[in-house]
């Protein structure tokens, strides 16, 4: 069974949000021409506390973009951003949601964040995504979202290393490219551990 693997593709990450990447809203028609292409899809949302411990709002004298340890990992830290039950928090308007058949939640503990749909960041807890998966007897994964360099990039490397087959639909994912060569580098990271990288086109139905 394989299944396509929607990751964050919520307000806040699309053009206008308060963590938008650039060309975010770009993805989705490509996204909604692959629905049909699967039986099963799923989507994960960052779902934040209003004080979680990335965001920039909660350490007096830093900004956006800064480096900390937090609780022992390292965190960049980032405007308030997919707050739970809030606007920003909802898929794009134009993504075609009645074809979701799952969602997994992540980033609720306040003191951690969680960047990949199966574990938050110190892999102490699991989204629950991964048992939802192996109910339904799904071995291969296609994923597409936001954003290529960070969600996108640890969902994949998580999927690896838990058993699947994985595909990264490339043209429907974008990234933040903090610093210039990141997407690229994330893109060769996930390639290097098995991730075979294709565009929507090669999907067969």
């Amino acid at each position: 069974m394989r299944a396509l693997l929607l990751i964050d593709v919520q307000k806040d990450f699309l053009p206008g949000g308060s963590l938008a990447v650039a060309e975010g809203d770009q993805i989705v028609p490509i996204i909604n021409a692959c629905l049909r292409k699967f039986d099963l899809v799923v989507a994960t949302k960052d779902w934040h506390p209003p004080k979680h411990e990335s965001f920039a709002s909660q350490h007096h004298g830093y900004a956006v973009g800064q480096q900390i340890d937090l609780h022992g990992l390292p965190q960049i830290l980032w405007p308030d951003h997919c707050i739970q039950q809030t606007k920003g928090s909802e898929f794009s308007d134009d993504l075609q949601t009645s074809a979701i058949d799952h969602v997994a939640y992540k980033g609720d503990d306040p003191q951690v964040d969680s960047y990949s749909g199966f574990f938050d960041n110190d892999r102490r807890h699991a989204t629950g995504l991964h048992d939802w998966l192996q109910a339904k007897g799904v071995a291969e994964l296609y994923l597409a979202g936001l954003a290529t360099d960070y969600c996108v990039k640890y969902t994949a490397l998580d999927a690896i290393d838990l058993g699947y087959r994985v595909w990264l639909i490339v043209d429907a994912c974008r990234g933040v490219d903090l610093s210039p060569g990141d997407v690229n580098a994330a893109l060769e990271e996930m390639k290097a551990h098995g991730v075979t990288l294709i565009q929507s086109a090669d999907i067969a139905p």
